[in-house]
């Protein structure tokens, strides 16, 4: 750092920003001062580059305004599909339409192209429906074992045999059913788009859905013994 007589460009800051009155008191410095434009090569006047500075800040506080205000209007967006989804299940009087009514308000609200559920452990009445057959042991302990949504690349899992055509499913989504601690299904989600349904990605709507279901399905469950 350059000094001038032993006054360091640190000792100038300091003075500066504690004595504010020194440019009233020296207005004209104001005017002589000349700096880089940082939009060119051209010399501009301290005052100018202020200006421009704060017009830069602005701009940014803009765009970060746009950006929020976009993002609440998706999240509005997908509120509104959810409670849609949930007006249609509880206008649903046959249990035994509950998971084909789900899967078909879901594909339709949220534009998902491919989506399938397997339940387990349901009452007698619903054994032979579809979607309580053909989940494995593994499948079961696999539901149970998930935390929260699993989001990611299609790696050969075998809830992809539950969707309509495996081979164009490259990501995937799936939610766990439960009931308490005790997890009794697990609902699918497909794309064939690698990034619909990514690792990184946040899962709090997911998991909304995935407490709806719950909620709704749990009416197909055995009686507790």
């Amino acid at each position: 750092m350059s000094s001038i007589s032993g006054i360091t460009e640190a000792d100038i800051a300091h003075f500066l920003a504690n004595n504010p009155a020194f440019f009233e008191r020296h207005a004209e410095l104001l005017a002589s001062i000349t700096l880089t434009s940082p939009h060119g090569q051209r010399a501009v006047s301290l005052q100018e580059r202020q200006m421009e500075m704060l017009r830069e800040r602005i701009k940014g506080l803009e765009m970060r305004i746009v950006e929020m205000i976009r993002h609440g209007q998706e999240n509005l967006g997908i509120a509104d599909r959810i409670h849609r989804t949930t007006r249609r299940l509880l206008l649903t009087t046959d249990p035994a339409l509950l998971p084909t009514r789900l899967v078909e308000t879901l594909k339709h609200e949220f534009l998902i192209p491919q989506a399938g559920l397997r339940l387990w452990h349901v009452a007698e009445a619903y054994a032979g429906e579809p979607w309580a057959q053909g989940a494995s042991d593994d499948a079961h302990t696999f539901a149970a074992s998930l935390t929260m949504p699993y989001c990611g690349a299609n790696s050969g899992f075998e809830a992809a045999e539950w969707l309509g055509d495996q081979a164009a499913v490259a990501s995937m989504a799936m939610l766990p059913l439960r009931q308490g601690d005790d997890c009794f299904g697990l609902l699918v989600l497909g794309s064939p788009d690698p990034t619909r349904y990514a690792a990184d990605m946040g899962t709090d709507f997911l998991m909304r859905i995935g407490e709806l279901a719950s909620a709704a399905l749990s009416r197909l469950r055995a009686p507790a013994a």
